[in-house]
C-alpha cells in the first residue's frame, strides 16, 4: 500500500465556485462512508465516485488518486484536532493545568466519537504518511504544544519542555486510540479522562516543584473536571 516519497497526494485544484465546492464536499462525504463501511483495503476512487453519484472523471479533476482522497480526509482530521488543542490550550483566562485537563477530556471524547473513521485512516496511512504534504500538515500543530509547555513550565529547560510535550501528546494519541477501539459510555469516558488528566497534571506539577517553581495552580488537578457536553 506504500507510495513513493515523490508521489503527490495534494488535490489537483481547489474548488472556487459554489457548484465545484458542493461537488468536492459530496465526494468527501462519500469517501468517509466508503472508508468507514468497507475499510481501507477496499477503498478505491471508482467506489467513491459510485457512492457520490459522480463520474470518475469528475472526481479526478480534484483528486489525482485514492491516496489524495484519503490524505484530504486525514489532513482535515489533523486540522480539526489542531483547532481543538489551540482553542483550549491558548485560553489564557484559565490556569495551564485546568486547560490540560479540558484538553484530555475533549480529545478522548473526540477519539471515541470518530473511532471508526480514524481506525480506517490509520490502516490507510501507508498510502500518504511519507508524502511531504503529510509531514507539513503534522508539523503545523507542533507549535501549539510547545507554546503551552513554555507557559506551563516557565522555569524548565527547553529539553524538559520538549520531553514533557512529546510524552503527553504521544500518550494521549496512543492511549486514546486504544481506549476508543470499543464503544464507551459517557461515564467511562469521564472516568478515564479524569485518570489520565490527573497523571499529566501530577507529572507537570512534579517538574515545576523540581525546578523550585510556584506550583500553586496544581490545585486544579485535585478536583476532577467534567466537560459539559452540548
Amino acid at each position: 500500500m506504500a507510495i513513493s516519497r515523490s508521489a503527490s497526494v495534494s488535490s489537483r485544484k481547489q474548488p472556487k465556485q459554489a457548484r465545484s465546492q458542493d461537488l468536492v464536499a459530496t465526494i468527501l462525504e462519500a469517501a468517509v462512508q466508503v472508508l468507514a463501511n468497507e475499510g481501507a483495503r477496499r477503498f478505491t476512487a471508482a467506489r467513491v465516485a459510485e457512492k457520490a453519484g459522480v463520474s470518475v472523471g469528475s472526481l479526478y479533476q480534484y483528486f489525482p488518486n485514492k491516496a489524495a482522497i484519503l490524505f484530504r480526509l486525514q489532513s482535515d482530521e489533523w486540522r480539526q484536532t489542531h483547532d481543538l488543542l489551540r482553542g483550549i490550550l491558548e485560553d489564557a483566562q484559565r490556569p495551564p493545568l485546568d486547560r490540560l485537563r479540558r484538553v484530555v477530556h475533549a480529545f478522548i471524547c473526540s477519539e471515541c466519537e470518530e473511532a471508526a473513521i480514524r481506525g480506517a485512516l490509520d490502516d490507510a496511512a501507508p498510502l500518504y504518511r511519507d508524502a511531504p504534504e503529510a509531514q507539513a500538515v503534522k508539523a503545523s500543530g507542533k507549535g501549539i504544544i510547545e507554546a503551552f509547555m513554555r507557559e506551563a513550565l516557565p522555569g524548565a529547560s527547553d529539553a524538559t519542555r520538549v520531553l514533557a510535550g512529546d510524552l503527553i501528546k504521544t500518550t494521549m494519541s496512543t492511549v486514546g486510540k486504544q481506549f476508543s477501539e470499543r464503544p464507551r459510555t459517557p461515564a467511562e469516558i469521564d472516568a478515564y479522562s479524569d485518570a489520565m488528566a490527573d497523571m499529566f497534571c501530577a507529572y507537570l506539577t512534579a517538574l515545576r516543584n523540581a525546578g523550585a517553581l510556584d506550583a500553586g495552580d496544581g490545585r486544579a488537578c485535585s478536583t476532577p473536571y467534567v466537560v459539559q457536553r452540548q
